[in-house]
């Protein structure tokens, strides 16, 4: 029997990674209890969400990037990148493969603590929709962090594209979640078979935040609505931990297939 190299050993555990997500992937924090509300939503503020998660990412994508990277320090993030890369071409090992994936689970700690104090914060003082950004800015701080860990350029069009996707991804649920799961990973097996280009999007980047703006508004519509009582908002605001941990922990298994499906991709040619 052939022996399995380091990158095939570690597409295996992807595999395993993967399967375990999509199990706890049942409903999400809109729980039975929290759709009780469902009569004292306003209608409109499905709407209103949705445009203020849309314009979010706008500002933050154009003027925001420059601040988030104020939180960590890049240059270190790409030096440690490049470390990684020459220690595995020089021994070649499974331990120098599985680097780049333990440091991309190194930071999610503290985005999920910041989180948490931010939405608590922001839901003592009823303050749901001024949370958006904040929130927002550290979804995306969380990716990009990720992101740089395997070695990808965030500042591409092509690749916040990418990023939103991951997002609006992984806030569905059930069969939707796993029809998007489904087709992220189609887009991976395209892109690690096209030298791993990432052009060719049959969707605009402004397009492509409309549906994840649509995806959060769909599954915080009641949490934000919570959120927005002064006092109780705390209840809605400790949900947005929750959310980044979801979304982190599916970009670092995104990014892993991607980065190891290039490996795999060079290995077979």
């Amino acid at each position: 029997m052939k022996k399995k190299t380091p990158w095939e050993k570690e597409w295996e555990g992807l595999l395993k990674a993967e399967t375990r997500y999509n199990k706890r992937r049942k409903d999400g924090p809109t729980s039975v209890l929290l759709l009780k509300l469902d009569r004292f939503v306003p209608k409109k503020l499905s709407g209103t969400l949705n445009a203020a998660f849309a314009k979010a990412f706008i500002v933050i994508f154009n003027k925001g990037t420059f601040i988030i990277e104020k939180t960590y320090n890049r240059k270190k993030k790409q030096a440690d990148y490049k470390i990684d890369k020459f220690a595995h071409e020089l021994m070649n090992d499974s331990k120098t493969a599985h680097s780049f994936t333990k440091r991309a689970n190194g930071s999610k700690l503290l985005n999920i603590v910041i989180s948490f104090v931010e939405g608590v914060l922001m839901g003592l003082l009823g303050l749901s929709l001024p949370d958006i950004p904040l929130f927002i800015g550290l979804i995306i701080k969380s990716v990009y962090e990720v992101a740089i860990t395997y070695g990808y350029d965030y500042h591409d069009e092509d690749e916040k594209v990418f990023i939103l996707k991951i997002i609006e991804v992984a806030m569905k649920d059930e069969e939707e979640f796993i029809e998007g799961d489904r087709q992220i990973n189609e887009a991976i097996d395209f892109i690690a078979k096209n030298n791993d280009e990432i052009g060719g999007w049959n969707i605009s980047k402004d397009e492509q935040i409309k549906l994840t703006a649509s995806s959060l508004a769909k599954e915080m519509l009641y949490t934000k609505f919570i959120q927005g009582y002064f006092l109780i908002g705390i209840v809605g605001g400790v949900f947005d931990p929750v959310y980044v941990n979801r979304v982190c922990n599916y970009a670092a298994l995104k990014y892993r297939r991607r980065f190891l499906s290039k490996h795999l991709e060079s290995e077979n040619k």
